[in-house]
């Protein structure tokens, strides 16, 4: 990464008059939205492909075949729908805030709520792009905004006329623009490595996981065929026996006053915030008498989604949804190492093998078919080596992903402060710049 303070300076800069903008090169040009951008509306192409305008990628093609990425319904009559022409620049006068719009690289039709916009200046529409998509001029829109419900807020058509604008000389747009297409490129490359890193790292945590809960630590070990595919061989004098045989269901009502429990994919057994709307999607009743005591070290399950690997050995002691299922352990087994061998990508695998479905999201676990479900079970003694070897080797993977994570967050920081110093002309783009 260049460091910013090596990097050339235009020779003379103006105070903008705007605390978050700051000094500005003389040479360039200080307007108004407003002055740059005509609204335009034409309707009547419902032949054309459908838009989207997002966040991430301001605007894209519309996959009208993926149901996650369209929450907006579609209608049968696509008239009333505007036309955005390549180079126009769109926007979800909603989301404005977010960073909703860009400049389109496609000829399609958007949503009769979108603004579309034509350019009234000497404007190179990737330098816009940038400029408009920086996390500059997204906080300008947030303050343009009005709430009108939670996640939507509405874009004053005034406000949003008189945010400033910085407008290079054209010929330098361009130049940015190309800087900026090519330097961007690089970083998500470097990014993109950073992930597959962190994709293989991973990939290493399972297959130790897996390796240990079906093989052991001894490498020398004599095996002997476990008689199930999906899990090979297995050491010798280990048991091979049944969830059924291992866990007897308990229900214990009538603890309103315990901590609230939750089960998830990513982390299992986890103590839930309240507070936090985004992660807490189901109802929450008045009345909790009726949600079902879990204790600390027995295992609980959420039996609609346990085809994902929501399930776990609780560290707590709480309430689940009395939905969920909670069960004691009947069998010598040592919580810990029940607890990563259960939630190994292996054993997620006959959970969903178990589960029918009953709706998007959603299986319904057959307690027969869970009962069959196989389970190896080594003597207590090597149950509690494998957990503790487990713990250390994980810690030190998950510490080594945590730091590939840093790295990547720092490089998106400079990535962003990059963009901010470039459209607002902190730094001077060169022609030879360019060309490296």
């Amino acid at each position: 990464m260049v460091n910013f303070a090596l990097m050339p300076k235009y020779e003379e800069y103006v105070n903008s008059g705007y605390e978050w903008v700051g000094e500005i090169p003389r040479s360039w040009e200080l307007t108004k939205l407003g002055s740059c951008l005509s609204p335009v509306s034409i309707k009547n192409c419902p032949d054309l492909p459908l838009l989207s305008i997002t966040r991430e990628l301001g605007v894209i093609e519309r996959d009208i075949e993926d149901q996650d990425s369209n929450h907006n319904f579609i209608p049968d009559d696509l008239s009333g729908y505007k036309k955005l022409e390549k180079g126009q620049f769109g926007m979800n006068k909603m989301k404005a805030w977010q960073g909703s719009y860009g400049v389109s690289k496609y000829t399609g039709i958007v949503s009769p709520a979108y603004f579309v916009f034509n350019f009234t200046k000497a404007i190179n529409p990737e330098f816009f792009n940038w400029a408009i998509r920086s996390k500059l001029y997204v906080s300008f829109f947030g303050s343009a905004s009005d709430g009108v419900r939670i996640g939507q807020w509405d874009l004053s058509k005034d406000r949003m006329k008189a945010i400033p604008f910085i407008l290079p000389p054209e010929e330098e747009q361009i130049q940015i623009a190309n800087f900026l297409v090519q330097k961007t490129e690089q970083i998500d490359e470097a990014i993109a490595l950073k992930e597959q890193q962190i994709n293989l790292l991973k990939e290493r945590k399972q297959v130790i996981t897996q390796k240990a809960v079906t093989q052991g630590l001894e490498p020398n070990v004599s095996m002997k065929d476990s008689g199930v595919t999906w899990i090979g061989k297995i050491p010798e004098h280990w048991e091979l026996t049944k969830l059924g045989s291992c866990l007897s269901p308990v229900s214990i009502k009538n603890c309103p006053d315990l901590p609230l429990l939750s089960i998830t994919r990513e982390l299992g057994v986890i103590e839930r915030d309240i507070e936090d709307q985004d992660s807490n999607h189901n109802f929450i009743p008045d009345d909790l008498s009726g949600y079902k005591k879990l204790e600390k070290g027995q295992f609980g399950m959420n039996k609609m989604k346990a085809w994902q690997g929501s399930y776990g050995v609780s560290k707590y002691t709480g309430i689940v949804s009395p939905a969920y299922f909670v069960f004691n352990f009947t069998k010598a087994i040592n919580p810990e190492f029940f607890n990563w061998a259960i939630r190994s990508k292996l054993y997620v695998s006959f959970f969903g093998s178990a589960s029918d479905g009953v709706r998007i999201g959603q299986w319904d676990l057959s307690k027969d078919r869970m009962k069959a479900i196989p389970f190896i079970l080594p003597p207590e003694e090597e149950q509690i080596q494998i957990a503790n070897f487990l713990v250390q080797k994980t810690e030190q993977i998950d510490e080594a992903i945590a730091l590939k994570e840093q790295q990547i967050e720092k490089i998106k920081e400079y990535k962003t402060t990059l963009i901010n110093s470039v459209v607002t002309g902190k730094i001077k783009i060169t022609p030879e710049m360019v060309e490296r």
